[in-house]
Formats: C-alpha cells, structure tokens, sequence
C-alpha cells in the first residue's frame, strides 16, 4: 500500500527557512497519486470499501453506495510513478527561479506499506537583475510605460513563471481598460535572459516587447460610436430594426411594445457616444443591467462600424426579459418540545416590472396555526395560536429624494418602502396587533458590501383581548407584562454589512461585519420637549413614543484548515447596547437583547439565560408552564466553531458558546441583572457536538449542547465541568439541549 510521498531538501546555499518549508509544501501537492483519505491515521474510506466484499452487480443501491461513495478502492505501490513525479517537481522549480537544481527519488518499504522519498537539492533562486519595456514612440508603448506601477517584476525579486503571466494579464488588462479594446495577452513577449546577466550572482534580466506579429487595430485606441439597446430580444428577434428605434439621451432604444421607460437604459450604462472604451465601463454596466432584475440573459457586442471612418466601435446590447409576474406558495410545518405542533402557508405575488421602471412590487399574506396537542402543566389549559398578515415591498431601482445620488458600484442602488401587517393570537392569553411601515435606500458598493439606510422606520404594536387569567399573570410578573405592552417606535436606522465570502475567492482567510445603528424619537422628542423623568412624556395616538439609541456590531472569522474548503474553524463576537431616554426610561421589549438559543449559545434554551446572574426557573416547574422571555439592555457574546468534513455530505463540529445580556439599571424583579465591572465572572459557558448535512441549497444541522458554566449558581463555583455525567439520567434531563436548525449558526 501507498501511503505517501515525503520530501527532504538539501539547500547548496543559503535560503529562507519559510520559503524553503512552502515550497516542499507546494511540491507535495504535485505529488500522484494520493494516498487513501484519512484521520488520524484511520483511513476511513477504505475501511467502507473493504466493508463489501464483492464488487456490486449493479451501479446503485446501498452496497454500491458503500462501496463506492462512502469508500475509495486502496492506493498501491504499483500505482506511483515517481519518474513521472519526479519530471513535475524538477519543472516546478525552474519555473520557481531554482535553475540547476536536482531530483531522484527512493522508497522505503516497511510492514508492505510503500513511502517515496524525494531528495530536491536545492540551488540558489535566480532573482531579476533588470527589466526593460518597449521603448519605441508608439501609442502602445507609451501607454504601457504608463502603467508600469503596481508590476511585481521589479529588480529583486525572485524569478517566477507565474509571475511573468501575471504581468501579461496586468498590462492587458490595463490596456483594455485605455481603450485598446482588440489587444491581447498573447501579443506580449517577455524575454528572459541568463547569458549577458551575472549568472555567478544567479541573477537575470527580462525584456517585455510588443511580438512583430500583433495586428494594427491591436496598436490602435478605440471610442464608442452608437450604441443601441434591443431591449425585448429573443433569438427570433429582428436585429436590423434598430432604424425603427427611439433616440433618447444619447442610445438607440429597440423596444416596440414599450415594455421599458428608456431612462432605466440611460441610468444603467456607461458608456456614452465619443466615451473611450474601457473595459471595466464594459462590465460595469453588464452587472447594473443584471441588477435591474428584469432581464435573465444580458449580452453585449461590440463592432467596428462601416460607415464612420477612424477607430470607433458600436455597442449592441441583447437584452432577455424574464417573466413580469410570477405567483409563489410557501409551506412549513413545525414541531416543539412543549407538545405543539403546527403549519404555516405563504403566498406570494411579484411584479418585476411594475411601472415600466424596473420597479418590483412583492405582496405576500401569509397565516399559521399553532396548537398544543398534549402535555398539560399542573391543569393549566393548552395555547393555541394563530397568526397572520400581509406585507408589501416596492424596489424602485433608483434613489427617490431631494439628493441626485451617483455610484460607480456594479449595483443598482434602490428605494425601498415597506408596509406590513399582523395579528398574533395566542387563545386563552392574549391578542396582538401589529404595523410596520419603513421607507429607505439599498446599495452596495459592491457584492461583499452593501449600506441599509433607511430615513423612516414605524413599527406599532397594540394588544388586546387579554384574558383574565392571563390578566393575573401579568399583573405579578413585569417581564411578561413588558413582553405585550403598546408600543410606538419611530425613527431612522442604518445597517452596514461585510462578507468577503459573498464573492468566491480561495482564500484562507474569510471575514464578516455587520454594524447596525438605530435611532428612534430624536427629532420627536427635540420637537416637543419630551422628558419622562420629569414627568413629560408624550404621545402619538394616545401611546407614548419610544426615544433610546441602540448599537449593535457583529464579527465573524473563518480560516480555512488543510487543503478541504469544508474544514473550517468559525469564530464570531457580538456586542449590542441600547439607552433609553427623553420620553423612555426602558428599551421597546422588540429592541432589547436575547441570548440562549439555536444560533446563539447552545446550551441554553432560547432566550432563557439572563439577564446576569438572574435565574428565572424551569419552565416544567412553573405553575404556568412557560417562562416569558428573559431581556437585556446590553449584550456580549462569544463563539467558536469547528468544521470537519467527516464524509460525503456530512460535516461534524465541536464549538463552544458564551455570553450573557444585563440591564442598564437595577432591576428589582431580577436581582443581579444589572451590568457591573465583574461582567467577566457572570458570562455564561456551554459547549457540544452537532452534525451538519450539506446538500446544497441547504444545511441541516443537528447540534447536542450542555453548560459549563452557569453565573447564576449561588455562592458559586459556577463551573459545572466535573458535575458532567453522561451515564446519567436526571443529568441529561436537566443539561442536554438539543438543537434542531436549517443553516449553520454562524
């Protein structure tokens, strides 16, 4: 058997010990074939493919799966061509820079388990002793002396192939970008020369020339001429109509059934006749008219004219509508730990192109029913709960306001109004009222970043029909009576967010940001004076306004581990605070903070833990059978995860959690929920196992979580790790959480 391939590097002269290590990395990864898979030593695979005995007669069924997906037949001696391998390493490192360097290989045969040595002696790295560029009086070369920095083909550094390709690329694109829109990667030569350099130094000079053989329209600027816009085209469609087309604002628009506003067109592109071609305009636009949401095929072409004289180019664009008006249905079901169960259905209705504009209209109504089959506590009487409502959002794909707002960004920015409506009624308890209206703008600068601002933001809640008995509840427990009060939030907010992993990338290093800023009542309390705390508090509709400031930021990590992009470890850090003031002395209960839950720290039941080292009980022991949920002005929290492919499209993980909210002020229904300078000693910690199923368009994820460390044990120690018993009973009862999710936590 195969089991890998090691490789020992003998330098003849100095060297860098870290480039030294990377480059026996990067030889190792040249290497065929590769061993059999495996962890720890244990190859895995093979041990499913042994697992079946006899090859399956047929190509499905489970011992083909088996054999063949879960396993991979052994890696054998036989297999390895180490005069092949042994080519490629040497290729490698003339294309590194190390000319004259040696391989040979060996084995090393112990126990029928074959391992092939490399032994690379190492000659000193060639570096660049000068680098000349065309010097003639054409355009071309003029241009590309231009445009010489950013080069990495600089006196000292190493010689690299891969480097040299990169600079052709560079000056290409570079060149593209200038106007030389029939230039070419290929029309460049570069010439490396080791005979008139110093060869004792181990050094090299570099000639980069324009090939003989590269055409004149190569050498030559080009300009925008026409550009037309078939703006309904099929493959059927007639293309030489574009006379029958209408002029606006510089492009001819082919649109005979006026399905478009031509401003969309005029907004969208960038070029403009007598514009120099520039290949970053080029794909500029492609991406805006993609963005519009209206097209699903978009192509441009672009043709020298036989009409005008010089070297200009016309710009055709092919534009695919999509289909206007689509109709969309949504089910879900859902079960719960507390014996309820129920469904949900949504129906939504869109409109790609509601005004001609590019605007999309989405009006969705949705309902669901919820209902507690079993499993009364203390002959209490099951909850019941419905809810349903509507929402509608119009994306107009344009900045609608009293400031013209320009980008350069591949993204169209847009308006967005938002109007929305629901009715939560939970029978037996209570009944609430809900309304939502925002209006604000979206835009990115580009794929991984994108701003949220929006200038008026409403949310009214109103309960109702409260039941007696719940009445009682209520009027003993301020936490839950917080939790249905009548609230009236009006303000602005912002929302910006990062993700580098939005654009693909192969990265080892991935990160994401998102900071989220929300202001509510400023102008309406400056406006009337409002002041709680001496006894001014104001209303709107006969309900008092919300007035606070709330921050939140959210970072996330991920580096990659190995060569699998599927191990990762994941790391996140969130903190938030909130103030009230003016017209509040407490954040809405909407806009206070949560911890505990599937995608927070695990091992507490969602927005069970805290605030502080306050503890609300067990939810099977109150009288009531539930808790309301526990809320907090501030919040910390810390998580790390790592993700292991373990096999096919099962990912397994071990993470651990921790954090914990406070209030700002005390609170004397909660004791020690107040935030203090030993905010350390009250973090709550927990840790587990879970599974992660990825198939693509979704991930299921199976998490089993304990704590180990609880902040409100009394006296303490709060650390709970030697009271983990597994083999017990009454401890999985009270410890084990499990956790059922779609989507990876973070």
């Amino acid at each position: 058997m195969y089991i890998g391939s090691k490789i020992k590097t003998t330098v003849r002269d100095k060297a860098d010990k870290k480039e030294v290590k990377a480059l026996e990395k990067e030889l190792l990864s040249l290497l065929r074939p590769k061993p059999n898979t495996s962890i720890l030593g244990i190859r895995y695979k093979l041990f499913f493919y042994n697992l079946i005995k006899n090859p399956p007669k047929k190509a499905k069924g489970i011992k083909h799966f088996i054999k063949n997906k879960l396993g991979e037949p052994p890696v054998l001696g036989r297999d390895v061509n180490i005069e092949k391998n042994g080519l490629l390493l040497h290729n490698r490192l003339d294309n590194r820079g190390y000319f004259s360097s040696t391989v040979t290989g060996d084995t090393l045969v112990k126990n029928r388990k074959l391992t092939v040595l490399y032994n690379v002696t190492l000659s000193p790295r060639y570096t660049i002793r000068n680098v000349a560029y065309p010097t003639d009086s054409s355009e071309l070369s003029k241009e590309i002396n231009t445009i010489l920095k950013g080069s990495r083909l600089t006196p000292g550094n190493p010689y690299d192939l891969e480097v040299i390709k990169e600079e052709r690329n560079r000056i290409d694109s570079r060149l593209k970008n200038r106007g030389f829109y029939y230039f070419g990667e290929n029309y460049l030569l570069v010439n490396v020369d080791t005979v008139d350099a110093d060869i004792a130094e181990h050094k090299v000079d570099m000639r980069v020339e324009i090939k003989k053989e590269t055409p004149p329209q190569a050498q030559n600027v080009y300009k925008i001429n026409d550009i037309v816009v078939y703006a309904d085209y099929t493959l059927e469609s007639d293309t030489g109509i574009a006379a029958n087309g209408v002029d606006f604002e510089g492009y001819k628009i082919v649109d005979p059934l006026k399905k478009y506003k031509p401003f969309i067109f005029s907004r969208s592109l960038i070029f403009r006749k007598g514009d120099i071609y520039r290949r970053n305009d080029h794909n500029l636009s492609l991406s805006r008219l993609v963005d519009l949401g209206v097209f699903k095929f978009v192509k441009v072409r672009f043709e020298a004219p036989d009409t005008v004289k010089g070297n200009f180019l016309n710009a055709y664009y092919y534009l695919s509508p999509t289909k206007k008006k689509s109709v969309r249905a949504e089910v879900s079901a859902l079960t719960k730990s507390n014996n309820s169960n129920g469904t949900e259905l949504t129906l939504s209705w869109r409109n790609r192109n509601l005004l001609r504009g590019a605007e999309l209209l989405t009006v969705s109504a949705f309902g669901g029913i919820e209902k507690q089959v079993s499993g009364q506590v203390n002959n209490q009487v099951n909850v019941n709960t419905t809810r349903y409502g509507a929402e509608l959002n119009l994306f107009v794909p344009r900045i609608i306001g009293l400031v013209r707002f320009k980008t350069n960004s591949g993204f169209v920015p847009k308006t967005k109004a938002t109007l929305g409506y629901e009715l939560f009624n939970r029978s037996s308890q209570y009944r609430l009222n809900s309304f939502k209206a925002s209006l604000g703008y979206v835009f990115k600068d580009d794929i991984t970043r994108e701003h949220q601002f929006n200038i008026f933001s409403a949310i009214y809640v109103e309960p109702g029909k409260i039941n007696p008995v719940f009445q009682k509840q209520i009027d003993t427990n301020i936490t839950l009576r917080r939790s249905i009060e009548t609230q009236f939030i009006l303000g602005p907010n912002y929302n910006y967010n990062i993700n580098t992993q939005a654009r693909n990338n192969r990265k080892r290093n991935n990160f994401y940001f998102n900071g989220n800023i929300d202001l509510a009542g400023t102008l309406l309390g400056l406006a009337t004076g409002a002041k709680v705390s001496a006894g001014k508090q104001k209303e709107i509709f006969n309900t008092p306004f919300a007035q606070y400031a709330r921050l939140e930021l959210e970072g996330r990590h991920y580096i990659k581990l190995g060569k699998s992009v599927t191990n990762v470890l994941a790391t996140r850090l969130l903190a938030g605070t909130g103030v009230a003031y003016g017209n509040s002395n407490k954040l809405p209960f909407v806009k206070q903070f949560f911890i505990g839950g599937t995608n927070s720290i695990r091992a507490f039941r969602a927005r069970s833990l805290g605030p502080g080292k306050f503890y609300a009980g067990n939810a099977g022991q109150q009288q009531s059978g539930f808790l309301p949920d526990q809320p907090g002005d501030i919040k910390i929290e810390a998580n790390t995860e790592l993700r292991v492919k373990l096999v096919s499209i099962v990912q397994g993980a071990i993470f651990f959690d921790a954090g914990n909210i406070w209030t700002t002020k005390e609170d004397s229904t909660r004791p020690g929920s107040k935030f203090s300078k030993d905010f350390i000693k009250e973090m709550a910690v927990g840790s587990g196992l879970g599974l992660r199923f990825d198939i693509k368009f979704l991930v299921l994820r199976v998490d089993i979580a304990f704590p180990i460390r609880k902040p409100y044990l009394p006296g303490g120690p709060q650390w709970v790790i030697n009271e983990i018993d597994f083999a017990s009973r009454d401890w999985r009862k009270s410890n084990l959480v499990y956790n059922l999710a779609i989507g990876y936590p973070f």
